[in-house]
């Protein structure tokens, strides 16, 4: 069982994935797909990244792992199948073991969480993309589609507090941009900006965690 120590103390842990966990290239997957489809970036990055699909895609537009694959494959200008797609996304990402073992200490305390800015086929890859984190967080890694927004949205902090049934005064989050930070605390959370994991582990041991 989570300890919880007194009525002040935080209940719920929420950690960001990429450029917390995990170091995060996406030039290493720039240079993946211009391999696969024989085409420069400029073919295809705007389309994904830029053109505000990928950040509907984050809020839960479209719905499942089979609609994202389409929606990509279409803006990519080529077939990809999931298990090619995975494997891109998991070179791209590298462990950072200080910070994952920060999140080990923290889950082992407080109820805890994984709340990355992803589409639904990231979900269903995150045992082989982040097999860490899933082992840390287990079904409680989330990406923010299936909450219907994405952050820095105040409500996708307000509704996985309330899957989880915390309080978001009670709830610590931690993210590396300043402005997912700035939404959590207009939902009401406390949240920490993400730099090292020593400023991570300051912040834990401020809130009571034994880290």
């Amino acid at each position: 069982m989570p300890l919880i120590r007194d009525a002040r103390a935080v209940s719920f842990v929420l950690f960001d994935m990429d450029d917390v966990l995990y170091d995060f290239d996406h030039e290493v997957r720039i240079a993946a797909l211009e391999r696969l489809t024989g085409r420069g970036r400029e073919t295809f990055e705007h389309a994904i990244w830029h053109s505000g699909w990928e950040t509907a895609a984050e809020a839960g537009d479209p719905a499942t792992p089979e609609a994202y694959l389409a929606g990509f494959a279409e803006r990519l200008g080529h077939p990809i199948d999931a298990g090619t797609w995975t494997a891109i996304r998991a070179a791209m990402m590298r462990p950072r073991p200080a910070a994952l073992a920060l999140a080990s200490a923290a889950a082992e305390q407080a109820d805890a969480a994984l709340l990355t800015n992803n589409g639904m086929l990231l979900k269903a890859a995150l045992p082989v993309c982040a097999p860490e984190a899933v082992e840390i967080f287990g079904e409680k890694s989330h990406v923010s589609a299936e909450f219907g927004a994405r952050k820095p949205d105040p409500d996708v902090f307000l509704r996985i507090c309330a899957r989880y049934g915390h309080d978001p005064r009670r709830t610590f989050f931690i993210d590396d941009r300043p402005e997912n930070i700035e939404g959590a605390e207009a939902a009401g959370l406390i949240a920490h900006l993400y730099e090292t994991p020593d400023g991570l582990r300051r912040a834990l041991r401020a809130l009571d965690f034994e880290v």
